[in-house]
């Protein structure tokens, strides 16, 4: 099935075609999108766009809980703060409370720029050892 629209397919393309780090920096990137449309929503007092974008945001941070690898010792810290991330993404929901947003924002953020960090490394360290051998 051919996509239309060439942003579409931009898009499906780089999804189709990034690495799992990538991937991972993407789902940070689009929860910090929907939480930030949501809470512009719930500030116009768009109950509906506001839940749609925030449940949105909620199935990325299930995503991100999902794909854990839990053989790594961090995965069970990263687990326990995802599911916080969540019910406090619930609990902004249900009390129109753009506060505990900032909140998430404020981690999500974080974990998405240490993950980008860790993503430049990785690639320094592939460069450099390719350049050695």
């Amino acid at each position: 099935m051919a996509l239309s629209n060439p942003y579409q397919s931009y898009q499906q393309n780089s999804v189709n075609t990034a690495s799992p780090g990538d991937l991972t920096l993407m789902l940070y990137n689009g929860c910090l999108k929907f939480i930030t449309l949501g809470k512009k929503a719930m500030e116009t007092g768009n109950i509906q766009e506001k839940n749609n974008n925030l449940l949105k945001a909620q199935n990325i941070i299930h995503e991100l809980m999902v794909t854990l690898n839990m053989d790594v010792a961090v995965s069970k810290d990263l687990l326990a703060l995802y599911d916080y991330l969540n019910r406090q993404l619930i609990e902004a929901n249900l009390k129109n409370d753009s506060a505990i947003l900032d909140e998430v924002t404020e981690f999500v953020t974080d974990f998405r720029n240490t993950w980008k960090e860790a993503i430049q490394l990785n690639r320094q360290k592939q460069f450099t050892q390719s350049g050695q051998a």
